[in-house]
C-alpha cells in the first residue's frame, strides 16, 4: 500500500492542485473574453442606434416632387447658435433654387437675438424675394416670434399665426451689471488702465460714466430705428400702428392680426396645403453635424451652453 507521506503522493497532489488552478484561470480569462465581447457588442449597438437617430438618411428622391420647403429658425438667434445666419442663410438659398420646391414657410420659434444676425436673414429674404418673386416665402409662428425673430419674419410674403402665439416686441436693449458697491464691500480696488478716454465704455467694475450712458443710449436708438424701418417695409399698409406698437411690448396672435403685424392664422400644414397648395413639406433647414448631435443627445451641450452663457460679456446689444 502506498505511503500517504511519500514523495510520489506529494508530487501527484501539487500536479493535481496547479491544473485545477490553471485550468480555472483559464476559465476565468474566457469569462471575462466573453464579457468583453458582450460589452462591446452592446457599446456598438448603443452607438449603431444613435447614429440612425441622428443621421439624415434621406436620398433626395423626394426633392423630384412638387412640394413645399420649409426652414426652420428656433431658439436664441446668434452666431454661435443653431438659429445664425449662416445656416438660415444657406438653408434659405437652397429652398429657394429648388425648382420642385414652389413655396417655402420659414417656421419661427424664437425669442430674439442678434440684430446684427437678424438683419442678415432679413436682408437675404428680400434679395431671394426679389431673384425669385415666383416663388413666395410666408413665416409660419408657432409659440413665439419676438423682436429678432420677428426683424426676420417681416421680411415675409405674409407672416401667419397661432391664436395663442406671442408676437412683437419691437425693441432694443443692452443690459449689465455694477459691482462697485460690492466691491467697495470687499475692499476691491478696481485698476483700469485705457489708452483713449472712453476705452472703459460700461465697464462693469467701475462707476457708470454719465456721457457713456448716453452714448449707449445713442446707439440703442439708433439700431431701434433701424427695426422699426424695417417694419415698416415689410408690412407697409397692412400696420395699423399704435403709440405702443414700437415700445417693446409684445401681443397675442390675434392681437397681432388685428394690428397688422401677421396677416391670419395658419400652421405649417395649412399653409401649406391650403396657401402654397403643395402638402408634401421637405425640411431644408441646416443641421448640425454627426458630432455636434451626438455630443448634444448626451448632454454634452449643457455645460458648453453654460459656460458660454458665462464668459460672454454682458453687455451686447441684442433683440430679446
Amino acid at each position: 500500500m502506498d505511503n500517504p507521506q511519500s514523495p510520489n503522493n506529494d508530487s501527484t497532489w501539487e500536479r493535481k492542485t496547479l491544473e485545477k488552478l490553471v485550468f480555472a484561470a483559464l476559465d476565468e480569462q474566457r469569462s471575462r473574453r466573453r464579457w468583453g465581447i458582450a460589452f462591446k457588442a452592446l457599446g456598438f449597438v448603443y452607438l449603431l442606434v444613435v447614429l440612425i437617430a441622428v443621421v439624415d438618411w434621406g436620398t433626395g428622391a423626394e426633392h423630384q416632387e412638387r412640394h413645399t420647403a420649409m426652414v426652420n429658425l428656433t431658439g436664441v438667434i446668434e452666431a454661435k447658435g443653431e438659429a445664425n445666419a449662416e445656416n438660415l442663410v444657406a438653408a434659405l438659398n437652397g429652398a429657394f433654387e429648388e425648382k420642385n420646391a414652389i413655396g417655402i414657410i420659414l417656421r419661427i420659434n424664437s425669442p430674439g437675438g442678434s440684430p446684427v444676425q437678424a438683419g442678415i436673414i432679413n436682408d437675404e429674404i428680400r434679395r431671394l424675394r426679389a431673384k425669385h418673386p415666383d416663388k413666395p416665402l410666408y413665416a409660419v409662428v408657432e409659440d413665439m416670434c419676438a423682436s429678432g425673430g420677428y426683424y426676420v419674419a417681416a421680411a415675409a410674403d405674409n407672416i401667419y399665426v397661432n391664436k395663442a402665439s406671442i408676437v412683437g416686441s419691437i425693441g432694443v436693449l443692452m443690459d449689465g451689471f455694477g459691482f462697485t458697491g460690492t466691491m467697495d464691500k470687499a475692499g476691491v480696488e478696481r485698476r483700469l488702465l485705457t489708452a483713449g478716454e472712453n476705452k472703459g465704455f460700461l465697464d462693469p467694475f467701475s462707476p457708470q460714466a454719465p456721457q457713456h450712458k448716453a452714448h449707449a443710449q445713442l446707439l440703442l436708438n439708433d439700431i431701434h430705428k433701424q427695426f422699426i424701418d424695417v417694419v415698416k417695409a415689410g408690412r407697409g399698409k397692412r400696420l395699423k400702428e399704435t403709440p405702443e406698437m414700437f415700445s417693446g411690448l409684445m401681443w397675442t396672435g390675434a392681437q397681432s392680426v388685428q394690428l397688422g403685424l401677421a396677416d391670419d392664422f395658419g400652421s405649417v400644414e395649412s399653409v401649406a396645403r391650403d396657401i402654397i397648395k403643395a402638402e408634401k413639406v421637405l425640411d431644408y433647414s441646416v443641421k448640425d453635424n454627426i458630432a455636434e448631435r451626438f455630443a448634444k443627445r448626451l448632454g454634452a451641450s449643457t455645460f458648453a451652453g453654460f459656460w458660454k452663457g458665462f464668459s460672454e460679456s454682458a453687455l451686447g446689444v441684442r433683440l430679446y
